[in-house]
């Protein structure tokens, strides 16, 4: 089936992308974009695989060798890139001795569509490069406001959506990465809890690649009528993804991921959902559908989904959590 955009005909696939000769992204399909691996090693095994994906996220050695051998080799060109851009700025500047900024990479999508999947696998074969690069996780879970604050603000019910994150430390934090200062601290969340750890941190010291996953990280904001510099969380990105799917998909991933928290997480006494694992099957199925409608799908609409135009790659999922297209941002 095609559908006419523009009066040009397109696969229906890629209508999502607006494709078309106007277009700015490549379009290529799965097995198109496999063939651009080249001769990049695999360095993962089926085991580390399974160890590295999220819950309900199919990923295996065959999905890494169609998709993500052929976007290390793409990273690996355009960290090569920037390192040579950055040794030729130091030449016109007559600088010496200064030191290359990590390499940043931004990963947004929305919830239950595999982000943390993507960035997982993203570093471990990024940090098996043949020059061995130090590789940086950061997601933004940690940066969101503390639940004290959220209730105090009658943000419980948005959270996750931009106002329920502290931008400000976001942006110190990118900044300090990119200005190459050491040892900068990332505040950590738990998913047990759902809440910010208070005072505990994990330490960033100058990594070569740094990956910033979060379901905003390509937001963008108002911008001032005096003309004062307000910098973007994206701002600070060399390169930025975007995963994608059908609404209907991610709400089924979504609402599967649920139940079946509801078999293992959730049955800790700990854990801030652990009221959900006693209620019965179709009470649980009915909370899950109203956190989608309620919350998650109107984040994907209002304020995910709008961002999806200005990543640099967009890897679009189809049935089974398997990449079926990927654009990617002409130059």
């Amino acid at each position: 089936m095609t559908i006419v955009t523009k009066d040009i005909a397109v696969p229906e696939a890629l209508d999502h992308f607006q494709a078309n000769s106007f277009s700015p992204y490549h379009f290529f399909t799965s097995d198109e974009w496999a063939k651009f691996r080249a001769d990049t090693p695999l360095t993962l095994t089926a085991d580390e695989v399974s160890r590295l994906r999220s819950l309900g996220d199919p990923i295996d050695l065959k999905e890494v060798r169609r998709i993500y051998l052929s976007l290390s080799r793409l990273l690996s060109s355009h960290v090569e890139s920037s390192q040579l851009l950055f040794q030729q700025r130091n030449r016109f500047l007559n600088l010496s001795g200064a030191a290359k900024t990590p390499f940043v990479i931004g990963i947004a999508g929305s919830v239950a569509v595999g982000k943390s999947t993507t960035a997982r696998v993203l570093k471990e074969l990024l940090a098996r490069w043949p020059s061995s690069p130090k590789v940086d996780l950061i997601t933004t879970d940690g940066f969101l406001f503390p639940n004290a604050i959220l209730q105090r603000d009658n943000l419980m019910n948005r959270k996750g959506f931009p106002e329920s994150y502290d931008t400000t430390a976001i942006l110190r934090f990118l900044s300090a990465i990119k200005a190459g200062q050491p040892n900068v601290q990332a505040p950590l969340y738990s998913h047990m809890t759902y809440d910010v750890l208070p005072d505990e941190f994990r330490t960033i010291d100058r990594p070569d690649i740094l990956i910033f996953e979060g379901i905003n990280v390509l937001q963008s904001r108002d911008l001032p009528a005096d003309g004062k510099i307000v910098p973007m969380v994206s701002d600070f990105f060399d390169f930025s993804i975007y995963i994608d799917a059908d609404e209907d998909r991610i709400h089924d991933w979504y609402v599967t991921r649920f139940m079946r928290l509801r078999q293992t997480a959730f049955r800790d006494p700990s854990s801030y959902f652990h009221r959900y694992a006693s209620i019965s099957e179709e009470d649980a199925l009915e909370t899950a559908e109203g956190l989608w409608q309620n919350i998650n799908l109107k984040n994907l609409r209002r304020n995910i989904l709008p961002t999806r135009p200005r990543a640099d790659l967009i890897l679009r999922k189809g049935d089974n959590h398997l990449i079926e297209t990927v654009a990617l941002r002409k130059l």
